[in-house]
């Protein structure tokens, strides 16, 4: 009898080399819904595993909660059941005013002010994204799912921290050296994905500005920013079944 992943609850005989990843046990539902034969592989806390096909490939959708620390286990469990390609689908804050709600940013590489990737490698290590990943969502991107969309390609940024405390976030900073988002994800994937040699990427839906008050102006549920969401997911499934593994 084949061992399950430990946190995934799935059988790495029945899980696909390409894999997509997000955070939401929901939206990787909603994800799978668009794969021929689609079907549940697992449940288990945040980890919600699918499989089905996209023009001939296999492909997984797993949900992976907020924060570094739960998804990368999820990433070294996809990883060690034989996945060579993930890619993630996400939501961010923009740092920059022309990327707004319902923007899409495609990340090559992201600053990593998370703890996690600092106790797995040495503070100069980069988080960088695949550019074969890189190349192949900037290629689905250019089509009719997409069009009219802004999408831009460029530097994230990855924080723990979604609501402030006393310390003051890197916004400014960040904002000014051309970062152009934040989320809560990427720097796990991007380094974990390197240590164990494998491909990954991360397409990102911005539903609104990192910089705004959050409990205030935050309203991450509005038709511009679910349209953007479901753009991505295509782009993504369409960027994965493209890529060599």
């Amino acid at each position: 009898m084949t061992e399950l992943l430990p946190n995934l609850k799935v059988n790495p005989a029945e899980l696909p080399c390409r894999v997509i990843v997000c955070g939401d046990p929901q939206r990787a539902r909603q994800i799978s819904s668009l794969l021929k034969n689609g079907r549940l592989l697992a449940e288990n806390r945040e980890y919600h595993s699918y499989v089905g096909e996209w023009e001939g490939q296999e492909i997984a959708v797993v949900s992976h909660g907020v924060g570094a620390p739960g998804a990368a286990v999820c990433f070294e469990e996809l990883i060690k059941g034989g996945a060579n390609a993930i890619i993630r689908v996400g939501t961010a804050g923009s740092y920059q005013s022309h990327i707004t709600p319902g923007s899409i940013v495609i990340s090559t590489s992201t600053v990593r002010c998370d703890g996690l990737t600092s106790q797995l490698v040495p503070e100069g290590f980069p988080a960088v994204a695949d550019r074969h990943i890189v190349d192949a969502l900037n290629a689905a991107s250019v089509s009719s799912t997409a069009e009219g969309l802004n999408i831009q390609e460029g530097m994230t940024l990855t924080l723990d921290v979604f609501y402030s405390g006393v310390i003051e976030f890197p916004h400014h900073l960040y904002k000014k050296s051309g970062v152009l988002a934040a989320e809560m994800e990427n720097s796990a994937l991007f380094v974990i994905s390197a240590l164990n040699g494998i491909k990954a990427g991360a397409i990102l839906a911005i539903d609104g500005f990192a910089d705004a008050d959050l409990r205030d102006e935050y309203d991450p549920h509005t038709d511009t920013v679910a349209k953007a969401i479901e753009a991505e997911a295509i782009i993504a499934v369409n960027a994965i079944s493209k890529v060599t593994v």
